[in-house]
C-alpha cells in the first residue's frame, strides 16, 4: 500500500469525495501530495497566494481570522476541521488570496492538490467544475446557518448547535459513517468559535454535563446523546 492509499478509506467516509465521479477522484489523487504539518505549523495565511485544494486526512486544521489591525486585532476561530474535511476551494475559483489563515491544531496530515494542476486538469474536464461547486456551495450554506445562530441563537444554544454541527463534520462527512462523538476542541477554542468568554463556555458545558449531554475531558470533549444535544435548539 503506498503512503497516499492508506488514506482513502479516510476520504471515502467523506460525501462530497465519497460522490465524485471515478475520473474527477482519481485524478485528485494522482495530483495530491502528502504534507505532515506539526503542531501550530502554518498551512496558508489570509492574503496569501492560492495554493490549491487541501484534505485533511489526520489531526485538525484551525482556521481562523482576525478583526482589526494584524498586531492588535481579536481572533476570531471560525472553525476546527476533523478528517475527513476538503477546504480550500474558493482561491481554487477565483484565483484570488486566500481568505483565512490555516494553522495545525496538533500533529496533522493533509493531502495537497496543487493550484496549477488542478486548474489546468479542470480545463481539459470542464464538466467537473460543477462537482467542486458543489464542495462550495456545501460551506456557503455552512457559513448562512452560522449568520444566523449569531444572530438570534443564545449562547448557550449556538453552543450546542456549533457541538452537533462539528460532530456531523460540519455536514461533509457520509451518514453510513455516523457521527462523532470525540470532538479535539478546547474550552477556549469553543468559545471564540462562539464569540462568548471562557467563564460563559464553561457555565454552559457544565449545564450540558449535569443533564448529561457532554463529557468535558482535557482538550477534547465526549458527545454523550447527540439527539438531546439537537432537541435544545430545534
Amino acid at each position: 500500500m503506498t503512503d497516499l492509499s492508506r488514506y482513502v478509506p479516510v476520504l471515502q467516509t467523506g460525501r462530497w469525495f465519497a460522490h465524485l465521479p471515478p475520473d474527477f477522484e482519481q485524478a485528485l489523487l494522482g495530483m495530491a501530495r502528502i504534507r505532515h504539518l506539526q503542531t501550530g505549523e502554518v498551512l496558508f495565511l489570509r492574503d496569501g497566494p492560492p495554493c490549491g485544494l487541501y484534505a485533511l486526512v489526520r489531526g485538525a486544521i484551525r482556521v481562523s481570522g482576525q478583526g482589526g489591525a494584524r498586531h492588535e486585532g481579536r481572533e476570531a476561530l471560525l472553525v476546527m476541521l476533523e478528517p475527513p474535511s476538503w477546504f480550500g476551494e474558493i482561491s481554487v475559483f477565483d484565483g484570488s488570496a486566500r481568505t483565512h489563515d490555516a494553522h495545525a491544531a496538533e500533529s496533522s496530515t493533509v493531502l495537497q492538490v496543487p493550484h496549477e494542476d488542478l486548474l489546468l486538469w479542470l480545463a481539459a474536464h470542464p464538466s467537473h467544475w460543477q462537482d467542486l461547486a458543489i464542495l462550495m456551495a456545501d460551506k456557503l450554506r455552512l457559513a448562512f446557518a452560522t449568520m444566523e445562530e449569531q444572530t438570534v441563537l443564545p449562547a448557550p444554544l449556538r453552543l450546542a448547535r456549533r457541538l452537533v454541527m462539528m460532530a456531523q463534520g460540519y455536514g461533509q462527512a457520509n451518514e453510513a459513517a455516523g457521527s462523532r462523538r470525540s470532538l479535539s476542541v478546547t474550552q477556549e477554542q469553543l468559545a471564540l468559535m462562539i464569540g462568548v468568554s471562557r467563564q460563559t463556555t464553561n457555565a454552559i458545558l457544565n449545564d450540558l454535563k449535569d443533564r448529561k449531554l457532554v463529557a468535558v475531558h482535557r482538550g477534547s470533549l465526549e458527545i454523550l446523546d447527540l439527539h438531546g444535544l439537537r432537541a435544545l435548539y430545534l
